[in-house]
């Protein structure tokens, strides 16, 4: 069955100059970072990965390209890629190699992913050159993503213009939040004019899991209220009543919420102001502190959750648990309360939770941090059974008793699938 994507995201106009027969049935799905482009090829007709790979360290001297086909041995090259451009031109040939070039009948569409979309984009959009304006327009609030979004965007159209380049916005899946709930309480002139408001992202990733957490429990998306808790580097947490967001932990920029590899998710504004005439830390020191230097590796100096857990396992197997262990166990604990009152938070947001959905590296593997994040809840229908927890496994599954109120499910992410899926349906119509 081939995926489909969120029914209010399923609008748009796709491009009238390309037809799409029977065999179009493959979208190539880029992710471009400032110095990486991540691509898989999806065949949206059983759901198959033909190829995928990773092009790294670009415009350095040992650039690297990771080339992956489904049936064949992986091909690496090293070199020197000066930029995106030549990055893509790359993968293009190595796509083309595996007989599925981005002149391929069989490709429908180019997938990106787009992390700002503001307020006025809600769902895919096939790119044109007024989507890329606006998209350029969007640049102060997603500084570090958006201008490499828009570089594999251009870079695509080159290289084929008569392929549909559809947009796939990381914020689009929370538009649907309530405007008391997106609104800072700030001065409304000065916030509307300088768009600060709650955008949250990872919406790709919320979107899929929610609906994939309502299959798993036989039921429609529609009917069903799902906490999804975004674990990775990067952490989020939304709240979606019966498939629509209505609440998610990151703001204006990705730095709101939930303890992080590296940020610090919510903390007191005044703190800024503090380190900066106290301290004498200027902005872009604060900033440097806040987004790279704070969160789990600012308090124990690792942003790994294994490695943190082996440390503190090693205190406590020692006896003795020395500064190491403690400062490990201190940054396991911080992260946990801060979940946790996220998820009381939530359960009072939706008035009724049907599953709790545990998804991305640290989600999906730490059955320690899984289970400390519900223990003691059982008053908000929460539990977990630890042997279904303690078991590891790639598909999604549920970790509570079947006796629990409230599902507690272990959904891998797949955002690559939801953006092609989300392409794919817009431009095939």
């Amino acid at each position: 069955m081939t995926p489909q994507p969120e029914e209010r995201q399923q609008s748009g106009t796709a491009p009238a100059d390309r037809g799409h027969g029977p065999d179009a049935t493959c979208v190539l799905v880029l992710n471009s970072g400032s110095s990486s482009v991540k691509y898989q090829l999806i065949d949206m007709a059983d759901g198959s990965r033909p190829a995928a790979g990773i092009v790294e360290r670009i415009g350095e001297d040992a650039s690297s390209l990771r080339h992956v086909p489904q049936d064949g041995e992986p091909r690496e090259t090293v070199r020197r890629f000066a930029d995106h451009g030549e990055a893509l031109s790359a993968v293009a040939a190595e796509l083309a190699a595996d007989g599925l070039g981005l002149d391929s009948p069989r490709l429908a569409a180019v997938g990106h992913r787009v992390v700002h979309g503001g307020q006025r984009f809600t769902e895919p959009t096939v790119v044109d050159d007024e989507v890329l304006a606006e998209v350029e327009r969007l640049v102060p609030l997603a500084p570090l993503h958006n201008p490499a979004n828009l570089t594999g965007i251009r870079t695509a159209r080159e290289l084929n213009p008569e392929l549909p380049q559809v947009a796939v916005f990381d914020t689009a899946f929370h538009t649907t939040i309530p405007e008391y709930a997106a609104r800072y309480a700030i001065d409304v002139e000065t916030a509307d004019a300088h768009r600060v408001r709650r955008y949250g992202f990872h919406g790709t990733s919320h979107a899929y899991v929610s609906r994939r957490t309502a299959q798993l429990l036989g039921r429609d998306p529609a009917d069903v209220n799902v906490i999804v808790l975004h674990l990775g580097n990067g952490a989020s947490a939304s709240a979606v009543a019966g498939g629509r967001c209505v609440e998610t932990s990151m703001g204006l920029t990705p730095l709101e919420g939930l303890v992080m590899g590296t940020r610090s998710g919510d903390l007191d504004p005044a703190v800024v102001l503090h380190l900066h005439r106290v301290a004498g830390m200027d902005m872009d020191a604060v900033d440097d502190l806040l987004n790279k230097r704070s969160g789990l590796v600012g308090l124990c100096g690792d942003n790994d959750m294994r490695e943190i857990r082996r440390r503190i396992d090693a205190g406590e197997d020692d006896g003795h648990g020395g500064a190491d262990a403690r400062r490990a166990r201190l940054a396991f604990d911080v992260y946990v309360h801060r979940l946790r009152k996220y998820l009381g938070a939530y359960v009072a947001v939706l008035g009724r939770v049907d599953a709790v959905a545990f998804t991305a590296g640290v989600g999906e593997n730490s059955a320690e941090v899984r289970a400390a994040a519900v223990a003691g809840l059982e008053v908000l229908g929460l539990e977990i059974c630890p042997e279904r927890n303690a078991a590891r496994s790639r598909e999604a599954r549920l970790v509570s008793p079947e006796y629990a109120r409230t599902a507690v499910a272990v959904v891998p992410t797949d955002e690559e699938l939801e953006i092609a899926a989300q392409a794919y349906r817009l431009v095939t119509g």
